[in-house]
């Protein structure tokens, strides 16, 4: 997230790449023809004025670094969730690549995403999310053998309460104490832990990440005992077993025989 110390180009950065070209576009225009076009009996303006088109150019070219270091950042995190094939790649990630695959997650279900891409703590906030007139607050603990406890979330209901923000969502790589559950119970507090932050990278890759070709099935084994139809291969999306592959029948929901998969 921007803050008061940083600059133009710093903010750039970390905006769309195409908010640099339009930035660049709108200064050129404006300092080509906008103030120059000014009328006034103040000499010391006009010269000003008069110096500004030559250095038009050079000022919309810096403007427009920040575009193509947006571009690679922008790609490099949707690589970096693209690639991810289960938790325990996940868990491999260093601390900061664990926030920009949450954030990535985030604003590919349509959130607008702030990131805070300043090393160290932002009152305990790593993301924001906004989305309809909504502000929700995002901390990401990837720890992957130390249980997330009460006290992180204690401590991040009370800065959802200073920023008035509608919800907080906790996220870790690993699991969350009975302690902390407890005290989310009932408040505007989301836990989502590496089970089900597996589940959420699952559902924002490509669909074509998702199609696993199986082996072959036993004859005797490759359609519904129950109605005869074709067996398929699912992905379970809910429940203990989220994330692994079973057989199902092709009518589902009519018919529900599923079958485990060995492969």
């Amino acid at each position: 997230m921007a803050r008061r110390n940083d600059g133009v180009l710093d903010v750039l950065i970390i905006l769309p790449w195409w908010v640099s070209v339009i930035v660049a576009a709108v200064a050129y225009v404006i300092l080509t023809f906008v103030i120059p076009s000014i009328l006034t009996d103040n000499q010391f303006f006009q010269v000003f004025a008069n110096a500004l088109p030559p250095l038009a150019p050079y000022i919309a070219f810096i403007l427009l670094i920040p575009a193509p270091l947006s571009a690679i950042s922008f790609w490099r995190k949707k690589q970096l969730l693209d690639k991810q094939t289960s938790i325990q790649s996940i868990r491999s990630l260093e601390w900061k690549e664990f926030e920009e695959l949450v954030a990535e997650a985030y604003r590919r279900k349509y959130f607008t995403v702030i990131e805070n891409h300043r090393a160290g703590a932002d009152g305990g906030i790593d993301i924001r999310l906004q989305r309809d007139g909504q502000l929700h607050l995002v901390q990401c603990k990837q720890w992957k053998s130390q249980k997330v406890g009460v006290s992180v979330i204690r401590e991040m209901y009370g800065v959802m309460t200073a920023e008035s923000a509608s919800s907080v969502i906790v996220v870790t790589s690993g699991i969350f104490t009975q302690e902390a559950k407890n005290f989310a119970d009932g408040k505007p507090i989301d836990l989502v832990d590496g089970s089900q932050l597996e589940v959420l990278i699952g559902q924002v890759q490509p669909s074509e990440k998702l199609i696993i070709t199986p082996p072959p099935i036993p004859a005797s084994n490759t359609h519904c005992p129950r109605c005869n139809s074709k067996l398929m291969l699912r992905v379970a999306k809910k429940g203990s077993n989220a994330g692994n592959q079973f057989y199902g029948c092709s009518l589902f929901p009519k018919c529900r025989y599923t079958e485990q998969y060995f492969g």
